[in-house]
């Protein structure tokens, strides 16, 4: 069961400092130990507006003096912040205690999850190993506390963000990520978006419980609503260091973050705020958050003023900007015969979350990539300047609006933080097979 739970249809920022004044409380009562050694997982800056940063700020205030406290962003294989983004999030945090996680050379293996079960979690589309490899950080050291923090909302990888996601992808290796997202891509993001229980979430729940249960871990999950204003707001807290944690949070979500249109959309218009999205990889949440909401040959525009780039590595921009979002049959087609696309399997997956396979047309409008690069990935192209002029956020509603014309459009300002389906959409999801 968890530690304790706070619901609230609005939760002031003070509110959620006394709670991990809380969590501190009953973290030295539960493991009876000072707190000398503290590590705190919050997640990176793509995911802001959670409030992850002054959430870990407020926990790292409370730990007492002389704690040596160590604080690494859950990247995965995102780019690290810079000093002025540690800065912007952690403002009085100390950047010598911010790690970079080295999602290639900083890791150990912790174990392996065998072929048989993530065959048999992914109904035998997935048929090989997960090896377990972890921020050595985090494995290497004797922590007295760790604390991650998460803002559960709906994900494609894992039916919903959040908890153990924290380790294995945001603190994991190169050999996991990309293993356990092609598992999570053949079995199909549409199946796993919404979902309580994944493939993936089954297979890390499997590995924490044999690999990681010596850490004195605990989790500080929030889940997020709109007010009446159509304004983000805390709508829940949940603390705890087991499962029924995580799946509270998450249920709450699907009923706060699971927004079901009466109809599918023939155009969606979302927004992806510059100060967190830079690289189509971060940005396509976009993509991944409203497909299921979005009619046959209807149109997705994404505002996204602050993407410079294509993939979070050079590596992965060069990946992308080869084989482009080409569909999932035709991605799946190159993985079997070209290495670059199997070294680099999570960028595969990613090409495959990412397309439109035919159904929808996805247009980008970013000011800084050119038309050409824009269609030479498979995407169509807007100019800013003339989207934001037309679907000016300012101006636009979240939801439904109709234009001066008479245009009707689905208006979203930050698909990051909730998933637009359709109730059949999110049935088919559901259902079996």
């Amino acid at each position: 069961m968890p530690w304790f739970t706070y619901e609230a249809s609005s939760i002031a920022r003070e509110e959620i400092d006394e709670l991990c004044q809380r969590l501190l409380d009953e973290a030295r009562a539960r493991l009876q130990c000072d707190f000398l050694w503290v590590l705190l997982l919050p997640p990176d800056l793509t995911r802001a507006h959670g409030g992850a940063g002054w959430i870990t700020e407020a926990i790292y205030r409370r730990l007492p003096d002389g704690c040596d406290t160590h604080v690494i962003p859950t990247l995965g294989q995102h780019v690290p912040h810079t000093e002025s983004e540690s800065l912007r999030m952690f403002r009085c945090i100390p950047r010598e205690r911010i790690h970079a996680h080295d999602w290639r050379n900083g890791v150990m293996r912790a174990g392996v999850i065998p072929a048989s079960r993530v065959a048999e979690n992914t109904d035998g589309r997935a048929d090989w190993d997960i090896p377990v490899d972890l921020n050595t950080i985090l494995l290497g050291e004797r922590w007295d506390l760790i604390v991650n923090v998460g803002h559960v909302v709906p994900h494609e990888v894992l039916g919903f963000a959040g908890h153990n996601k924290n380790y294995f992808i945001g603190l994991g290796g190169k050999e996991t990520i990309c293993a356990s997202h092609m598992a999570a891509a053949v079995f199909g993001i549409e199946k796993n978006l919404g979902r309580l229980m994944t493939p993936m979430r089954a297979c890390y729940n499997w590995a924490e419980e044999r690999f990681l249960g010596r850490l004195p871990d605990v989790y500080f999950l929030v889940v997020m609503g709109r007010d009446a204003l159509g304004r983000l707001v805390h709508t829940g807290v949940y603390v705890g260091d087991d499962l029924e944690t995580h799946l509270m949070a998450a249920r709450a979500s699907l009923v706060r973050n699971v927004i079901i249109l009466g109809e599918p959309a023939r155009k969606i218009v979302a927004v992806m705020q510059a100060d967190e999205y830079r690289s189509t990889w971060v940005a396509n949440k976009a993509v991944y958050r409203t497909r299921m909401a979005l009619a046959d040959g209807g149109e997705l525009i994404v505002i996204a003023p602050g993407v410079e780039r294509f993939g979070e590595q050079s590596e992965v921009d060069a990946l992308i900007r080869k084989y482009g979002y080409c569909g999932a049959t035709r991605a799946l087609e190159r993985y079997r015969t070209n290495a670059d696309l199997r070294d680099l399997a999570h960028g595969t997956a990613h090409l495959i979350h990412g397309s439109p396979d035919e159904r929808f047309t996805i247009r980008y409008a970013t000011g800084k990539l050119s038309r050409e690069d824009i269609e030479s990935v498979h995407y169509a192209y807007a100019d800013l300047g003339d989207a934001l002029g037309r679907y000016d956020p300012a101006s636009m509603r979240e939801g439904w609006n109709t234009l001066p014309d008479g245009e009707r459009v689905y208006f979203i300002n930050t698909p990051a933080a909730g998933l637009w389906t359709t109730r059949e959409k999110l049935q088919l999801a559901e259902s079996p097979g």
